[in-house]
């Protein structure tokens, strides 16, 4: 396994037992401090693409062929995420399904670069990406998905399937069938969620959805419980104990060819030109909660998440 750390923000800088743990296990930081303000929530293809090319010359000078555990930061960053695994998808000898762990579903239409609300699309058209399943979203992302630019055509076609913790049906105006994770009537779709079949159950479905000998995890801590993790966004509502048997779980009978994390808290900073920063500003307003606890809280919080997130997926890579 390699340990990267992408630095698009000050997210670790309070985090000294996770630094220094990192640092044991020989990790690479990749400084992107200047590209983070340019594409946090959403970026620009040429900005991304810069961001894209500094990725990738990491993993030519570090690179080895193993698994890759990345940390990026906020969750305003998930969509970096889409070129992790466009990176691990190149190297691939062959398809492999994303689980995607998150209290949204990231499925959104972004008609000029990508958001952090977009990037499943992206991945789903990323060559050896087999299929996405989400798991855990509560958020009202999944109240009139149509309206919110929801992608609802890879939920009928097989290539998404979202298994939300919790979520009342979702008023649909056309026909998206029924699939493992939805069966719709009428104009709703109803949604097979975990809290209705429980955790237990929820993972052996699951695992009986994956169908790749291999498979990448991408993990937003806005899917834990509030006391488990201090995000930019709104908590959802699994608990760091059920995500990392979920994690130990896949991998014990799929083979783990990446992951990823995302979701630690950072203050928001933006760059761009005038345009990007009010609709960044606007967007943050109404989209990231007030943070009720101080500095010193937020960190050692999410730095005791972090540590163990860290030994979980270094057993899951067999780092």
């Amino acid at each position: 396994m390699r340990l990267e750390l992408v630095h698009l923000d000050n997210a670790f800088s309070a985090q000294r037992a996770f630094l220094d743990a990192c640092a044991e296990r020989a990790a690479v930081s990749v400084d992107a401090l200047a590209d983070g303000p340019r594409v946090r929530l959403w970026g620009y293809d040429a900005d991304l693409a810069r961001l894209e090319a500094k990725l990738g010359e990491s993993a030519h000078r570090h690179g080895d062929g193993g698994p890759v555990l990345a940390f990026l930061g906020s969750g305003d960053f998930h969509h970096v995420s889409a070129m992790l695994i466009a990176r691990a998808a190149a190297d691939a000898s062959r398809p492999f399904t994303i689980v995607h762990l998150d209290n949204h579903p990231d499925w959104v239409r972004c008609s000029s670069g990508m958001h952090c609300g977009s990037w499943v699309n992206r991945a789903l058209a990323t060559s050896n990406v087999a299929k996405i399943i989400t798991v855990g979203v509560c958020s009202k992302d999944l109240q009139h998905p149509e309206w919110k630019g929801g992608n609802l055509t890879a939920l009928k076609n097989g290539r998404l399937e979202l298994f939300p913790f919790a979520q009342p049906p979702s008023k649909v105006s056309s026909d998206y069938g029924a699939g493992a994770s939805h069966r719709q009537e009428g104009g709703l779709i109803h949604w097979k969620s975990i809290a209705d079949i429980g955790v237990a159950a929820f993972v052996e479905l699951l695992l009986s959805r994956i169908e790749t000998a291999d498979v990448y995890i991408t993990l937003d801590k806005d899917v834990l419980a509030s006391p488990d993790a201090v995000t930019n966004w709104d908590q959802g509502r699994l608990s760091l104990g059920d995500v990392i048997a979920l994690i130990h779980a896949v991998a014990g009978r799929h083979t783990i060819v990446g992951a990823d994390v995302v979701g630690d808290y950072s203050a928001p900073s933006y760059a761009g030109g005038v345009w990007p920063f009010i609709r960044k500003w606007g967007e943050s307003i109404i989209d990231h909660p007030r943070v009720a606890l101080g500095p010193e809280a937020v960190a050692a919080a999410n730095e005791a998440t972090n540590m163990r997130l860290l030994a979980a997926f270094a057993a899951a890579l067999k780092g």
